[in-house]
């Protein structure tokens, strides 16, 4: 039986994540919920109602003294919030993007090196079993590789005041794009070594600065090559919306979706289905010497529960002192990548990594 005392944690925003987080600390008996913070009263689900919403994350820290800081606001305050938490004794779980510079993602993991304290940042995909089997299919198959992968939203209502609240700093293709540049990472050994990105602002409701559409396409040095597209808005296609296929000389893997999911569907972001494994060997007929394989991924863990796995990690992270040094280098990796991109889109010009 664990004998020691649970951690306590202050949860900072309560959009979608922060509440699922909180909802993770809430189940999970290693943990204590110190303090919610949020900038405004937003309604809690059962199970929160009874914590009450603080408004100061400084005051929680100074007041609670907790040993955990979970970090679920707006992308610009990550690195500054998180820094905060490290200084005050914390160990940091923070939602992705890990900042929204890189200068700032590499003063997060320092500050944690420094203040002797762990680092999770919220892959939420790292933590999926249909997505760790399609990693380890993809690597079975040997590269180089092509990446193709997408999460287009096509979003009204309080989901597009959402993304709208998120480009005033972040673009979709950096807000999202972040966890599939690590995918694609997991899967090649190669380095990124050049991005280019394109966007449309599609909407006069975000800024002159700012595009609600943008692929980028990212070149490696062992001559892989990958794409990736994120738009959210009113006007966006739910055609194709959801493509995640990784092609090798040896074939291919993919995750095939049911029909008639919705890309504003929260669990439709890390939902898998079905898993297709396409071999490209073929018999002395020239055709090919076997059907595709359909790995069935029923069961599969829903967003709740893929948010209790991950903080079940952090709480494993922080009780084994498990050295989270790749971790963290993966992260400021992947964001580099598509800050590249976003830079591409602006100045309309490749970038050599």
């Amino acid at each position: 039986m664990n004998s020691k005392p649970p951690l306590r944690v202050v949860v900072a925003g309560l959009g979608n994540m922060g509440r699922s987080h909180a909802l993770a600390y809430h189940h999970n008996p290693g943990f204590e919920i110190a303090a919610l913070i949020n900038r405004s009263d937003v309604p809690l689900p059962d199970g929160l109602t009874g914590y009450g919403i603080r408004r100061s994350f400084d005051e929680a820290l100074r007041d609670e003294k907790p040993d955990v800081a979970c970090i679920a606001t707006y992308s610009d305050s990550h690195a500054d919030y998180a820094v905060r938490a490290f200084e005050a004794g914390c160990h940091v779980f923070v939602e992705k993007p890990l900042a929204t510079t890189v200068a700032d993602a590499k003063r997060v993991v320092a500050a944690a090196k420094a203040n002797g304290r762990k680092l999770v940042i919220g892959y939420i995909l790292r933590h999926h079993p249909s997505w760790i089997r399609l990693i380890a299919e993809a690597r079975k198959l040997g590269g180089p590789y092509v990446f193709r992968m997408n999460l287009n939203q096509q979003s009204s209502g309080h989901t597009w005041e959402t993304h709208k609240h998120l480009m005033q700093t972040t673009s979709p293709i950096v807000d999202c794009g972040v966890h599939y540049l690590d995918v694609m990472l997991q899967i090649t050994d190669a380095k990124p070594v050049e991005v280019r990105g394109m966007g449309v602002r599609l909407t006069q409701e975000v800024a002159p600065s700012m595009y609600n559409y943008g692929h980028l396409q990212v070149l490696f040095d062992d001559g892989s090559v990958g794409w990736y597209e994120a738009g959210w808005g009113p006007m966006i296609s739910e055609t194709a919306f959801f493509v995640k296929d990784v092609i090798s000389p040896n074939g291919c893997v993919s995750i095939v979706m049911k029909e008639g999911v919705r890309s504003d569907d929260i669990d439709t972001h890390t939902k898998t289905s079905t898993i297709r494994l396409h071999s490209a060997a073929t018999g002395a007929d020239g055709k090919f010497a076997r059907p595709d394989e359909m790995l069935s991924m029923e069961g599969e863990p829903g967003h709740q529960d893929l948010c209790d796995l991950e903080q079940a990690f952090v709480l494993k992270a922080i009780r084994e002192d498990l050295d989270l040094t790749k971790h963290m280098d993966d992260a400021v990796k992947s964001l580099a990548v598509c800050l590249a991109a976003d830079e591409s889109v602006r100045s309309g010009k490749a970038v050599r990594l």
